[in-house]
């Protein structure tokens, strides 16, 4: 018997012959994407990595939970995924939004850390139709998403479950209920809360037992083989060896049955081995994939495409965070399609499934935007420079800052003979000069200059200096102008 079961097709579990993937071109046009990390974790409204840290003593979400749940012996993570209702879901509605902001795929979670299937799971009886929603969430996504001719795609975060999640066997060290177990050692929940075991790390576990390898497997395999996405996100590099491989071979190989012998597959992988040197998470090995920096960006043109992931406010929803200003995600959004990637942004439902305000009104201005400057995202490759000016972001996960971007700033894509030149800061004197464009031996001559959203004509010169702009009194929008250049 094959312990990991395989679909016939081009694709063995081996990495020398996963490199023979390719990134679809479907996916380099898109650019931009929508994800929706929602799960029971939103219930508590307090933010990402509940399922985890209620159970640590002393966390923030300890707190929080002590104080509106009881405590985590008497009131644990099994009875916050009764709570989840999503009695507001609407998807279809969600979906119209989301392509209206421009959003060319749509990615929803279908597993967390947290142990819990948003899908009608084959394999694991705590899912969203036999609890919580009684709903297929994933499967109305899904219907959703291709009815407004978006891309589908899931994110799968099991693979750090078994250890992630294991901090519901503790007890509180000090304290009322000191030794008194959480409900993780109730064995009547082993299924949902796993075996007892030490490992509470929260990245890959070390030695996950042979039964956790088989069920994440085959979970993992029913989502995709019922859902047929043509983008998978992982939270981390190829894990658990043999079986992450073959987890990948067998996707690739029904994604080409899917689409009569064209792979359209897009698998996201982690490179995090530099990040945390002390944690497993897994393999990365180039061209088997399409690498993910997840909060951060690249200093410079990649020369294979490549994906942001980001959120708005957090990951999962939480009524106590900051959301980032709309200008920051539309800057972010420019700086990574200068550089040859996609940007896959985030907004966290409540746990009703409706957006509060602030996503909305993040929502509405990146629709604005996009109105009016997405011909320079979509379809589009690097120029020969990524962008000029003094404001530069720094290579890695994890670094993602708010740019003060000033109207030296530029950055550039191009799509056939036609090149974008995004102005990220207007002049106060309405000149702008790019000196990447100067009449020189290395730059074609000019033909014309239009800026998007303006109707009248432009006042141009290409000099020696570079290509100097004579804005319009009024902007055409109030975020990052783009000049369409031939």
């Amino acid at each position: 018997m094959n312990t990991y079961p395989i679909t016939e097709g081009p694709f063995k579990p081996t990495f020398e012959s996963l490199k023979q993937y390719k990134c679809p071109e479907w996916f380099n046009d898109a650019k931009f994407g929508i994800w929706a990390h929602w799960g029971p974790q939103a219930v508590p409204c307090a933010g990402d990595w509940y399922a985890r840290n209620m159970y640590m003593e002393g966390s923030r979400q300890y707190k929080y939970h002590l104080e509106n749940y009881g405590h985590p012996s008497v009131f644990g993570y099994k009875d916050i995924v009764k709570l989840w209702k999503a009695e507001n879901f609407d998807p279809a509605a969600m979906m119209k939004l989301y392509k209206k902001a421009g959003a060319k795929y749509f990615c929803a979670l279908a597993v967390h850390h947290d142990n819990f299937d948003c899908w009608d799971s084959k394999h694991h009886a705590w899912n969203s139709v036999k609890m919580g929603p009684g709903k297929d969430i994933v499967g109305m996504w899904r219907k959703a998403a291709l009815d407004e001719g978006l891309r589908f795609g899931i994110s799968e975060h099991h693979e750090r479950s078994y250890s992630w999640f294991n901090t519901n066997k503790g007890s509180d060290k000090e304290g009322p209920y000191a030794g008194v177990p959480y409900d993780g050692n109730d064995p009547l929940y082993e299924d949902f809360y796993h075996e007892k075991h030490d490992d509470i790390s929260n990245a890959y576990p070390v030695n996950p037992s042979e039964k956790f390898l088989q069920n994440w497997y085959m979970r993992v395999k029913d989502v995709i083989e019922n859902y047929k996405p043509d983008l998978i996100y992982m939270d981390g590099g190829i894990p658990f060896g043999e079986a992450g491989r073959a987890m990948m071979a067998n996707y690739f190989n029904n994604n080409i049955k899917w689409h009569d012998g064209k792979l359209e597959a897009v698998h996201l992988v982690k490179d995090l081995e530099l990040i945390f040197p002390d944690c497993v998470f897994g393999d990365y090995v180039e061209g088997i994939g399409v690498l993910d920096i997840e909060s951060g960006v690249n200093d410079a043109i990649r020369s294979e495409p490549w994906q942001t992931d980001t959120y708005i406010s957090d990951w999962m929803y939480n009524k106590f965070a900051p959301y980032k200003p709309t200008r920051h995600v539309i800057n972010m959004l420019i700086d990574v399609v200068s550089k040859n990637g996609s940007l896959l942004l985030n907004l966290a439902p409540k746990p009703d499934g409706t957006l509060d305000d602030q996503s909305m009104n993040i929502l509405n201005g990146i629709a604005d935007w996009i109105s009016i400057n997405g011909e320079g995202i979509y379809g589009t490759r690097p120029w020969k420079v990524f962008g000029e000016g003094p404001t530069m972001t720094s290579t890695g996960a994890y670094k993602e800052k708010v740019a003060d971007y000033t109207s030296s700033d530029y950055r550039f894509t191009k799509n056939g003979d036609v090149l974008y030149a995004f102005c990220l800061g207007w002049p106060d004197d309405g000149k702008l000069s790019i000196k990447s464009l100067a009449a020189d031996g290395a730059n074609k001559k000019i033909n014309s200059a239009e800026l998007l959203g303006f109707d009248g004509k432009l006042d141009w010169r290409q000099t020696q200096r570079g290509l100097e702009i004579f804005l319009p009194k009024d902007k055409p929008c109030e975020i990052a102008w783009t000049l369409k250049i031939i």
